[in-house]
Formats: structure tokens, sequence, C-alpha cells
């Protein structure tokens, strides 16, 4: 079979090979792979940033969807031909996370999924929405369970409520169509106007332009008649948190995700958090558990993951080049 693996570090050792079809032990899954979708952390991963002692040879990438092949012995969850995809953390079945689950992520440590077949054990798999494209499905894994967790599960977004959703990536699309879900008002910042329409027409309500305000935090303020945000859906990192803190409300909350601006923080205004009673959640995508109450809420309302560009297998270098420029609104996937 055709896969793509990583023997050091760097996009330049990212190549093609062949490899044998695996076989499914018990318990375990056989899947004929059809569509992946790319996260920044993938690139981190390729080029050293997030796993420095990984062992080579490794596979890359942690979201795809595919078709049960073959199933192994014992194995009762799944049928021949169903559509599943591997949750991320392969230990992380439901309830509070463990440090033994952070060794069981895919794309890093462990083997990803960007090949032909991959084999997983069944307690790792969960079926996807059945009105979704392949590339669709396979956007879901890592940024839709991301959004999901920080918006519904920790978020708890109610109607009436109003989000500030930063950027117009993957995770911040779905927290934007999450949010709409619950009957909340979504504010959405970006550095391109082109975006923001964008987001509108996905529903957003309104839309702030960072680079022409900075301080866009005042802008959330006086769009909210002084309250402030009740969720801020934080992905910039140590330059943005700031700006997250002053637009949340008193009481309010901040779920933190990501790091695109570096992850150490300089001159953090504590007295704003304490003052505000502010509640910083950290989200680490999510379990099995969440995966699933996600799926089923896709499936109900028939919502659809924003794709941006989707690139055949061959030039999946080229996909990983191409989610680090920046450019992109909605996800990044390969197709086979």
């Amino acid at each position: 079979m055709k896969a793509f693996e990583i023997r050091q570090f760097g996009l330049d050792y990212f190549a093609a090979v062949e490899r044998p079809v695996p076989a499914p032990g018990p318990g375990e899954v056989l899947i004929r792979m059809r569509a992946f979708a790319l996260n920044y952390k993938d690139i981190g991963i390729v080029e050293g940033k997030l796993y420095p002692n990984l062992k080579w040879p490794l596979i890359p990438v942690s979201d795809g969807v595919g078709e049960v092949e073959a199933l192994g012995e014992g194995t009762t969850r799944f049928r021949i031909g169903e559509r599943v995809s591997g949750i991320i953390s392969q230990g992380w079945i439901s309830g509070e996370p463990t440090e033994a689950w952070m060794h069981t992520t895919l794309g890093g440590p462990l083997n990803g999924v960007l090949a032909e077949y991959v084999v997983l054990p069944e307690q790792g798999l969960v079926r996807v929405p059945e009105h979704l494209t392949d590339e669709e499905a396979a956007a879901l894994p890592c940024a839709g369970v991301t959004a999901w967790h920080a918006v519904m599960e920790e978020g708890r977004v109610r109607a009436g409520d109003t989000v500030v959703v930063q950027g117009t990536g993957g995770v911040s699309l779905f927290a934007l169509q999450f949010a709409k879900l619950s009957g909340a008002a979504v504010i959405v910042t970006s550095s391109g106007d082109e975006k923001l329409e964008r987001a509108k027409q996905l529903g957003a309500d309104y839309g702030i332009n960072y680079r022409r305000t900075p301080d866009w935090s005042e802008a959330v303020l006086e769009w909210t008649g002084g309250r402030g945000a009740d969720l801020v859906v934080e992905l910039g990192g140590a330059s943005t948190l700031n700006q997250s803190a002053a637009a949340a409300r008193i009481g309010g909350q901040i779920s933190l995700i990501g790091i695109l601006s570096g992850d150490t923080v300089d001159g953090f205004n504590i007295r704003a958090a304490f003052r505000k009673k502010l509640r910083i959640q950290g989200i680490n995508v999510g379990d099995r558990d969440m995966f699933e109450a996600m799926n089923r809420a896709i499936g109900q309302n028939k919502l659809r993951p924003v794709i941006d560009r989707v690139f055949p297998f061959e030039q999946s270098a080229e996909a990983l080049r191409y989610l680090g420029q920046g450019g992109h609104f909605g996800k990044v996937c390969i197709k086979l």
C-alpha cells in the first residue's frame, strides 16, 4: 500500500513509501482510507515542535475517514462497509483525561492515518454522519471535537449567549456553527474583510477586522452594550489572551485552544481575570463520547463542515505547506 512517513523532522523528509497492508488482530479493524484533514499540529509534529523524541519512521496526520474492510477476531462494534473515523486520543473514551491518554494520540506519538489502509482498535473508532462527503467527515476528529468540547461541553452555550470566535480556520468555523445551533450570537475576528463576509454567510452576527481594530475587545463590549461575551474561543495564544479577557463578561469563560502566536504570555492582566471571576478552561480535543454526541447533532441538523481546498493524496506535502501559509477558510483536506 501507499503511505507517507517521516524519518526525520522537516517537510523535506516527508516522503511517499510502500508498506504492506496491515492485518487486524483481535478487537481491531482494517480501514480502507478515503480522505484526510490537516491540522496545525500535523505541521508541528512533522517539524519536530511537538514531540521531539518520536520513534522513526512515523506515519503522520491524525484525521481521516474510511470504510471498514476487515474485522479482527472478536470485533463486534462495526460491520464491513461502514464508514468510520478514529478518535484522536485512542485511549480517551470518556470521563476526565489522564496522563496515559496523552501518549495514545494518532499522528504522534502513535502512527497516524496518512496511508491507503490503517488498522485501529474498535474502541478507538466512531461512525460518521451519513450525509457528509468523505472530506467533510474527515474534518471532524480534531477541529470538530475540539470546537464541540469548547462550545457545548465546557462552554455550555445557550440561546441568547454571545460567543467570540477568533479566526476562520477549522476549529473557529465549527465553533461558529455549533454556537449558532444553540441559538447564540456569534462575533468573529479576522484579518480580512472577505473572510468576515464569508463568516456572516455561515451565520456570524458581527465581524471585527483585528488589523484595523487591534483593541478588538472594545468593539465586542460596544456591540454587547458593555456586557461582554459569555464565551471567547481563544486560538491566538500569547498575543490575544489579554484581549480575550477584556472582551469576556463578568463571570464569563475563555476556552483556551490555540497558541498560534506563542505559548508564553508576558504581561497577562491577572487583576482583570480575578475581578471578572473569569474561568479560563484549557481544551485539548475531546473523548469518544463527545465525538459521538457531536456526530448525532451534526446528523440531526444536517450541518456541513467548511472545506477550503482538497488536494490529491500524491500532493500531501503541498497540502501541508498550503495549510502553513495560513490563508485558508475552513479545513484543508486530502483525498485518495
